[in-house]
C-alpha cells in the first residue's frame, strides 16, 4: 500500500489539511474553519480536525490507513501541559498507521517557509505570534496570549490601537485622523459619538477584519494611521528579538520567515519590524512565506516517517501551488 503524507494548519481563522505522496506530490487539500481551541473548546477543534482531514483524503482519493506520517500545527497549543487534550482531538482522527507530531501553528509556517528548517517564523495575521527552532531544535517561543503578555501587533491589536487614535481625537486628546471616519463607514455608525458609544457597549464590532482600512488611510497620508502601522511592526520586531535572543542567535545568519496576511498591508510595517530586528541580529534574512503554511505540516509528517524532508520540500510547495491554482479554475 503506497504511503502518503498529512500535515494539518489548525488556525483561529480558518484551517487546511494537505495530503502528499511519498516523492512529495501534493494530492489532496482541505478547508475548514476556526480551529483554536481558545474560540471553538477541544470539541470545535476536534470537528475541525477531523472535517479538514475527511475533505483532503477525498480530494486525495485515499483513505486514512494510507497515512504513513502526519504533522499537525495547531494555533492555541502553547504549553506542554496542553498535548495531551489536544492529541485527544487527534485520535478520532483513526490515524493508526501513522507516526504523528503536535507542535504551534507558527512552527509548520517555520518549516514551510526556512529551506534549513531552522530559524523563527513571526505570524502577523488576526493574532501575532513567534517561535523558532535552532539548528538542534530547541525552542524559542513567545506565551501566545496577547494583549495580557505584552504580545501585540496582529491585526486584532492594529484595530485596537486604531479606535484608540480615534477615541483620542473625540476626547480632545490627539489629532484627528482619516480613522474616524473610515470606522464610521465600516461600521454603520451616526457620527464619532456613535461610534464610540457602540464600541464601548460592544453594540457595535470592529475586528481584525479592519486592519485594511489602517492601512489605506495611511496610504492616504494619515498621520495617526502611519505612526499606527510603525508601532506595528516594532511590536512584532519586539516580538522576533525575544526569541532571537532565547536561541542566541544575534552573532548568525538565519531565516526569519514572515506569516501572515498583514505583511501585505503596507511596506512601513515590514520596514519598522526590520530595523527593530536588525539592532539586535544583523544577519536576519526577511522569507515572507510563499507557500501556505500547511506545507509546514507535511514536511514534519514526513520526518516522522524517516522521510528527508529538505530534499522534498520544493517538491511539496511547487506541487502545492499547482494543486491550488487547479482549485481555483
Amino acid at each position: 500500500m503506497a504511503a502518503y503524507f498529512l500535515g494539518v494548519d489548525i488556525g483561529g481563522t480558518k484551517s487546511h489539511a494537505l495530503v502528499a505522496d511519498a516523492s512529495g506530490r501534493a494530492v489532496g487539500f482541505g478547508e475548514a474553519g476556526p480551529g483554536n481551541y481558545e474560540d471553538v473548546g477541544y470539541e470545535g477543534l476536534a470537528a475541525t480536525l477531523a472535517l479538514v482531514t475527511q475533505r483532503a483524503l477525498a480530494d486525495a482519493g485515499i483513505t486514512k490507513e494510507q497515512i504513513g506520517g502526519a504533522g499537525f500545527g495547531i494555533a492555541g497549543y502553547d504549553w506542554p501541559s496542553q498535548r495531551e487534550a489536544h492529541l485527544a482531538a487527534i485520535r478520532p482522527l483513526g490515524l493508526n498507521q501513522a507516526r504523528l507530531e503536535l507542535v504551534n501553528d507558527t512552527i509548520i509556517g517555520l518549516l514551510a517557509g526556512a529551506p534549513s528548517g531552522w530559524g523563527i517564523a513571526i505570524i502577523a495575521g488576526t493574532r501575532a505570534n513567534c517561535w523558532g527552532w535552532d539548528r538542534q531544535r530547541r525552542v524559542g517561543r513567545l506565551t501566545g496570549y496577547g494583549w495580557r503578555m505584552a504580545e501585540v501587533a496582529g491585526g486584532l491589536e492594529l484595530v485596537g490601537k486604531a479606535v484608540q487614535a480615534v477615541a483620542l481625537e473625540w476626547t480632545r486628546r490627539g489629532p484627528a485622523t482619516r480613522l474616524t471616519q473610515a470606522f464610521i463607514k465600516f461600521t454603520g455608525a451616526r457620527d464619532i459619538e456613535d461610534l464610540l458609544e457602540g464600541l464601548s457597549l460592544e453594540r457595535l464590532q470592529l475586528d481584525a477584519s479592519a486592519a485594511p482600512l489602517v492601512f489605506q488611510a495611511a496610504a492616504e497620508g494619515d498621520w495617526v494611521a502611519i505612526e499606527t502601522i510603525l508601532w506595528a511592526g516594532r511590536e512584532l520586531g519586539s516580538l522576533a528579538v525575544g526569541v532571537i535572543r532565547q536561541l542566541n542567535f544575534e552573532a548568525l545568519a538565519f531565516d526569519a520567515v514572515l506569516v501572515g496576511s498583514l505583511y501585505q498591508g503596507s511596506p512601513l510595517l515590514v520596514e519598522a519590524m526590520r530595523q527593530t530586528i536588525h539592532t539586535v541580529a544583523p544577519g536576519a534574512r526577511f522569507v515572507p512565506l510563499s507557500a501556505p503554511p500547511v506545507v509546514g505540516g507535511v514536511l514534519l509528517g514526513m520526518e516522522q516517517a524517516g522521510l528527508d524532508a529538505p530534499v522534498l520540500r520544493e517538491i511539496v510547495i511547487q506541487s502545492t501551488v499547482e494543486l491550488l491554482a487547479a482549485r481555483s479554475t
